[in-house]
């Protein structure tokens, strides 16, 4: 008899504000030896500050966390904490209380560290017992102390599509933009639920891409909140050393000439945290001269890693048949875009992914 998926949650408490947490190992301790049963797992973060990176990307990052560190440091160097976020100005957060203003983290940093180094929210192995999965979490300690993360993962054998689907999403006409895939004025949350359970998936993934013929343009999960998204990650498009700017170790070497300088510091300090990106990949010095000299050229949507696909977790978490689709209370799938829409209008794939 084959074996049914099997679903187990974990919940993880970080060590410091950015940790790198082995879920693997930390899944062979409480559960023994289940990865070794499936050939697959999902692994699923509830958080828009913390998730995974893709297989594929960490077997480059040679699955070590001497590698995997200095790759999300390099977009923390850009993105520093305490600079000068939207999103951290509580003043202007007016869909908080003000009991919440208090106690609401400012972790703008965080998310735009998240959404640029393409972390995602669900991914697929192909379950490797001797291999580390790593939770990465960025905001996992703030001033009210240390956070308890949630993540899920879902152990299974074969996955078979049952559905295919195509939505037509509209889109405003300002070049750089963000459209909330959850917002109720363009149906798609209503429609993907509708799907799955039209197609009676207990246990899946539902998969968002942007049709191939899409350019200049992302998908991430992450918090809709409006003055990240229409403020901070619309100045991250337009100019990616902003940030790194307002904070860069440099000006305060020369204060006076800081409104002149501020960018090119910024792209000298960040040359420094590139070397150090590149070292993780050991690549060469000729290479990295190169990827530099394009990074100065291009907008930044060529070196934030912003992907053309995000998943969503399906699961039937009471055993009742009632198959939803999971997501954590702030999480929402986003498409951002840096160039106008041909006729105003975004097209995406959807694909319904059955687990047995």
């Amino acid at each position: 008899m084959s074996l049914q998926p099997k679903e187990v949650t974990l919940a993880l408490v970080p060590r410091a504000r950015f940790d790198v947490i082995d879920v693997a190992q930390r899944l062979a301790r409480e559960s023994g030896d289940l990865l070794s049963q499936y050939r697959k797992a999902l692994y699923c973060s509830y958080h828009t500050t913390a998730g995974y990176l893709e297989q594929s990307f960490c077997a480059r990052l040679k699955d070590s966390p001497e590698h995997v560190t200095p790759f999300i440091r390099a977009f923390q160097k850009l993105f520093p904490p305490e600079a000068d976020y939207r999103h951290d100005q509580m003043e202007y957060r007016t869909e908080l209380t003000e009991d919440q203003r208090k106690c609401e983290p400012k972790n703008g940093d965080s998310h735009l560290t998240f959404i640029s180094s393409g972390l995602k929210n669900c991914v697929t192995y192909v379950n490797r017992p001797s291999k580390p999965v790593y939770f990465i979490d960025l905001d996992g300690i703030h001033e009210s102390g240390s956070r308890t993360r949630q993540t899920r993962v879902l152990a299974y054998n074969e996955e078979e599509v049952t559905y295919r689907g195509n939505f037509a999403l509209p889109v405003s006409k300002h070049p750089i933009d963000s459209v909330n895939l959850k917002d109720p004025r363009f149906g798609f949350d209503e429609q993907i639920s509708e799907w799955v359970e039209r197609c009676g998936v207990e246990k899946g993934r539902v998969d968002i891409a942007l049709h191939p013929s899409e350019r200049h343009a992302g998908l991430t999960v992450n918090e809709y909140e409006t003055l990240l998204m229409r403020h901070d990650l619309t100045e991250v498009l337009r100019n990616p050393f902003k940030f790194m700017a307002m904070q860069s170790r440099s000006m305060l070497r020369d204060p006076k000439t800081i409104p002149s300088k501020t960018i090119n510091y910024a792209k000298y300090d960040f040359v420094q945290v590139f070397n150090e990106l590149m070292d993780a990949f050991r690549v060469s010095e000729s290479v990295v001269e190169k990827i530099l000299a394009t990074f100065f050229r291009v907008p930044a949507e060529r070196f934030l890693r912003m992907k053309r696909q995000v998943s969503l977790l399906i699961t039937d978490e009471k055993g009742e048949g009632k198959s939803r689709i999971v997501q954590g209370t702030y999480q929402s799938p986003i498409l951002v875009q840096w160039q106008q829409a041909e006729r105003q209008t975004r097209h995406l794939e959807v694909v319904i992914t059955k687990f047995n």
